[in-house]
């Protein structure tokens, strides 16, 4: 239990997972100041595609390799 719990807190604390997290907090205040801008938003989206896309492969990518092996 200890382990899956150290290596989810590792996996977190990837580049990727910490730009996420910044931008999101970022997002959230520029919501609730009222200033997000059509820039901003672009920007966002995709990075936010691409984090959950590249998440979605590795899962996919698992379930394939658990079912043929």
């Amino acid at each position: 239990m200890n382990e899956s719990i150290i290596k989810r807190l590792g996996n977190l604390l990837s580049v990727k997972s910490l730009v996420t997290l910044v931008l999101t907090g970022v997002f959230a205040v520029m919501a609730l100041k009222g200033a997000i801008s059509q820039d901003f938003m672009t920007i966002y989206a995709v990075i936010i595609a691409f984090y959950f896309g590249t998440q979605s492969q590795k899962v996919q990518d698992v379930m394939e390799g658990g079912g043929n092996g």
